[in-house]
């Protein structure tokens, strides 16, 4: 809560909350300043995601209408003033199991909602960011070692070209990539395998993805990384974007 509690951040998506709002201490679900919408999984211990808010959401979705996945701890929208902003934790999948299935079924079901969705915000005059665990790299520069994982779950050549989807077919814009267009990285998770932190061996999976007229209003992006070894709480790191307002 340290980190809560010193950024200036107005918004904040959590994924992997894991937990039921009674289990949490009452500095995490309700820390004075913030207005939390939990949605755990419904199943215990798995999944689950929440947005921090300094202002009250005027209306919160939970889920995108799809059965398999509606109380799965996944996908939160909250409505703040012009912009929707969603959480979103996407399956991680492991090549040759069920989880990769998964995985397969959430990006078939995800796809036509984001398309949709973009629509209705626009026609709304609105703006939509959808901010979290993508679990997908995109490029080669979203990854350190790409070659030894091209056949790995992250960055299979089919969960690439659905990406790619997200942005050329619906129409999004990956934030962070838009400011640092020639850069690699800036990665987001290393493994706590090995020394893949201290060699910066890290994937850029955590994304800002925005409708094109907020994507349009982003000045600045960072990814918080953790200074050594000893500093990290999470193997992924905070990535924050200031966006301008109208």
């Amino acid at each position: 809560m340290g980190w809560l509690a010193a950024t200036d951040a107005d918004v904040v998506c959590l994924q992997e909350t894991r937990a039921e709002a009674d289990q949490l201490p009452e500095g995490v679900i309700a820390p004075e300043g913030w207005h939390v919408v939990l949605a755990p999984a419904l199943a215990k211990g798995r999944a689950g995601v929440a947005v921090y808010s300094r202002r009250e959401p005027d209306e919160v979705r939970v889920g995108f209408g799809h059965a398999e996945f509606e109380e799965s701890g996944r996908y939160v929208e909250v409505d703040l003033g012009e912009v929707t902003v969603a959480s979103l934790y996407l399956p991680s999948g492991e090549v040759g199991t069920e989880r990769q299935l998964e995985k397969e079924r959430f990006l078939e079901a995800f796809l036509p909602y984001l398309a949709k969705r973009r629509v209705q915000v626009e026609e709304r005059g609105r703006e939509l960011v959808v901010c979290g665990d993508w679990n997908i790299a995109h490029t080669e520069a979203d990854l350190r070692n790409w070659r030894g994982n091209r056949k790995n779950s992250g960055f299979l050549p089919e969960e690439r070209a659905w990406l790619s989807r997200v942005f050329d077919e619906a129409g999004y814009v990956d934030v962070v990539r838009s400011l640092h267009p020639d850069q690699e990285g800036p990665y987001t998770w290393w493994s706590y395998r090995g020394r893949a932190f201290d060699n910066d061996t890290g994937w850029r999976i955590d994304l800002h993805v925005a409708t094109p007229g907020l994507a349009g209003r982003a000045v600045s992006a960072r990814v918080e990384r953790a200074e050594d070894r000893a500093g990290r709480w999470s193997d992924h790191a905070p990535v924050t974007v200031r966006y301008r307002g109208r």
